[in-house]
């Protein structure tokens, strides 16, 4: 029997669930926390929302290395451009920024990006900036490989001028949903809310998350499964 060989210099399939949301006052960011290299899960606790000033934040998809890369020359440049002006950056220049790092090196990134933040002057603002390095500014904004799930949920289920509550609700039974369908999307749901008063971080474990059609409960090991009671043999 020949012996199986292993390509490491393949593509690997990367999958994640990024959202960005406006509300009535601020916006909602909010990711999973999987980060997958092909059918391995390298990591079930990541953190895909990263923070670029203190009123910006931006969600991370498609190669890890990438994302952070770009992230960190953006909060590098931010952080210059807030010392020349004695004044935190707008959205819109921190997403315009992402846009042309991501524009400028589109034949060698694989990364795609949602900024969002609120600034004194345009209020909450989430711009989108998939491959390629176009920018999108949206009412929302969903991307990864689960993204594809969720198009038709929020085309149903957004509303304009949502209160917190209702956008943060939004947010994380999008990202469950997503996890419930996209086998590259798991692990617990991570938000930051940003508005006037600053961000305020939120972590929702995946015990608590809402469970959708024919999935099963989450279990601490498979010791779980196999101690529960035997179903009852059907008699003839």
């Amino acid at each position: 029997m020949e012996n199986a060989s292993v390509d490491v210099n393949q593509p690997h399939s990367m999958g994640t669930t990024i959202i960005g949301v406006t509300y009535n006052g601020g916006v909602v960011l909010a990711a999973d926390s999987r980060t997958s290299t092909g059918m391995y899960v390298a990591n079930r606790a990541s953190d895909k929302i990263t923070q670029l000033t203190d009123n910006v934040y931006v969600c991370r998809s498609g190669s890890a290395a990438d994302s952070q890369i770009v992230s960190d020359y953006v909060r590098y440049f931010l952080h210059q451009h807030t010392i020349q002006l004695g004044q935190p950056a707008t959205v819109k220049v921190a997403a315009n920024l992402a846009r042309l790092l991501s524009y400028n090196n589109k034949d060698r990134l694989q990364t795609g990006l949602i900024v969002g933040g609120w600034d004194k002057y345009e209020g909450g603002k989430i711009y989108g900036i998939p491959l390629g390095g176009t920018v999108l500014e949206q009412p929302f904004a969903i991307g990864g490989s689960g993204s594809t799930y969720l198009y038709g949920f929020f085309d149903q289920a957004w509303k304009e001028g949502m209160t917190q509550e209702e956008a943060e609700k939004l947010v994380v039974t999008a990202v469950s949903l997503a996890i419930a369908r996209d086998g590259a999307s798991g692990g617990v749901v991570r938000t930051v809310t940003i508005n006037k008063d600053g961000a305020t971080r939120k972590f929702y474990p995946c015990d608590s998350l809402q469970l959708w059609h024919e999935e099963l409960e989450p279990v601490n090991s498979l010791l779980d499964v196999m101690s529960a009671s035997s179903p009852v043999p059907m008699v003839s």
